[in-house]
């Protein structure tokens, strides 16, 4: 029978890896920051920029903050922050660029917008319970094989969803939402596993076939494993030694390699899936697709890396769309008609099974129409692309009226977490759960659409209120029961 770890003593936490940890290594990021700050173009936004995830980090740091909001604040800040660091690389000042000061404007509004999306988080969070430890170890009871089968349970179940989808137009919302039980289970595995320290080799399987399937589809998603992995390390609180520090540089390593890799091919392998098509449906088959990448990969010399680096961080610096929609509101403003808050309450209120003729989103369309970008040069690039929800907010809000809203949604999302975080279930499945609505609303950070970002935080809560109540007690149960009945089984 495995025990049940016991809760760490008074100023062990200055020994692991928590948020805690976190906000003070901020801290410390912050100051040496103020180091470069004096020698950079725009030093007051260079250091407001460097102190600000330790300033997010105190606001939402609660005693049962679910440790997904680590992922969703530092991600929202880092699009903004790179833009700086762009700065630096192009050496001239944020408002410098092709847009000019819209861009500078742009920075501000991210931050301040960011900082009220705390504020709103820390104000529905901030009376939330910690749990028992009971609660918070009582996941060391499952087993990591157990847990490595619900993941390849949900795993089928997400495949699943995906079909039925493309059967059921109507319910993909619906069909999207079940399948991020997908997260859930791999985020219970991995911090099982990185709590306990056993079942190392079912984590590794999981991370290399997550990393293999992310490359499989036209936008490749193999980053979502690092993240998962990074907030269960969290979540588990991992020792502060020697192995932590070298799995964290390996884990640094490996991802910025395949983000390197995938920036300097993605065009040649669209082009290459689709082929030759301006469309995002694939027409190559999954080994040919997975054969070109080995050629590609089989062939690092060949690639550029300097200019993939560069191109990694003009794309994740997300500010400068941002500029480019404020610079044509000022040219012909468009406040106070609400048009993107009214296409965002149509798409979640007027569902497609019972209004089949509702238009289909396109992100791309809304960021012809914002930015004034050629339309035939967008398709070119066999990508959907939006402007982002803090843009199209701005767009019917300007500013500082944006802020109003960003506190509005700031509070229907806290307060979903909230529902989430004290719902009767174990403390790592809450997390999970917390995990799982957090990716599906902040995954692509700056980049969500308002539309998308409503329709995913509603469909989410409704589809997981009925799995909380059905269908997860069922796994539980299992997990609970798989140990006691080996235990029952005959030698």
């Amino acid at each position: 029978m495995v025990k049940v770890r016991q809760p760490l003593r008074a100023g062990a936490s200055a020994r692991v890896m928590d948020v805690a940890f976190l906000r003070r290594a901020f801290l410390v990021f912050g100051l040496l920051m103020m180091l470069v700050t004096p020698f950079t173009h725009d030093p007051l936004a260079f250091a407001v920029g460097s102190f600000m995830p330790w300033v997010l980090l105190s606001i939402v740091t609660v005693p049962a903050m679910p440790v997904a909001l680590v992922y969703y604040f530092l991600w929202q800040w880092a699009q903004a922050y790179a833009r700086v660091l762009q700065s630096l690389v192009d050496g001239e000042p944020l408002g410098g660029g092709l847009y000019g000061p819209t861009v500078v404007n742009a920075y501000w509004y991210a931050l301040a917008s960011v900082l009220v999306l705390a504020l709103a988080f820390r104000a529905v969070l901030g009376a939330l319970k910690p749990p028992t430890p009971e609660e918070e170890f009582g996941h060391l009871k499952w087993r990591p094989q157990d847990l490595f089968l619900l993941y390849c349970g949900t795993l089928l179940l997400a495949v699943v969803c995906s079909y039925a989808a493309r059967i059921a137009p109507g319910l993909s919302q619906q069909f999207d939402a079940a399948a991020r039980l997908k997260i859930v289970a791999e985020f219970l595995l991995f911090a099982t596993v990185l709590s306990s320290g056993r079942g190392g080799r079912f984590l590794i399987a999981a991370v290399l076939f997550e990393i293999l399937i992310g490359f499989t589809g036209l936008l490749s998603d193999f980053r979502s494993v690092f993240f998962y992995l990074a907030i269960a390390a969290i979540a588990a609180r991992l020792s502060w030694n020697m192995a932590s520090i070298v799995g964290g540089i390996v884990w640094l390593a490996v991802l910025m390699s395949l983000a390197l890799f995938w920036t300097a091919v993605k065009a040649d392998f669209r082009e290459y899936a689709t082929g030759g098509e301006e469309t995002q449906n694939l027409s190559v088959p999954l080994a040919e697709r997975l054969s070109f990448l080995g050629r590609m990969a089989a062939s690092p010399g060949d690639i550029k890396w300097g200019e993939a680096s560069y191109l990694l961080l003009i794309r994740f610096a997300y500010i400068d769309i941002f500029g480019s929609v404020i610079a044509v509101q000022d040219a012909r403003p468009q406040s106070g008609q609400l048009g993107q808050f009214q296409a965002a309450f149509d798409h979640v209120f007027k569902p497609r099974i019972f209004f089949p003729d509702k238009a289909s989103l396109s992100d791309t369309e809304v960021y012809v129409r914002l930015t004034g970008a050629d339309p035939g040069e967008v398709m070119r690039e066999s990508t959907s692309i939006s402007v982002g929800y803090m843009a199209e907010t701005y767009v019917d809000l300007g500013f500082p009226g944006m802020l109003v809203a960003m506190l509005g949604l700031g509070l229907i999302m806290a307060w979903m977490v909230r529902y989430f975080m004290q719902a009767p279930l174990p403390w790592m499945v809450r997390q999970g759960i917390v995990l799982a609505f957090i990716y599906n609303v902040g995954g692509l950070g700056m980049e969500m659409s308002l539309p998308k970002l409503l329709g995913a935080s509603v469909m989410f809560f409704l589809v997981f209120v009925l799995l909380i109540k059905f269908a997860l007690p069922i796994g539980l149960n299992w997990l609970h029961g798989r140990p006691q009945a080996e235990v029952a089984q005959p030698s």
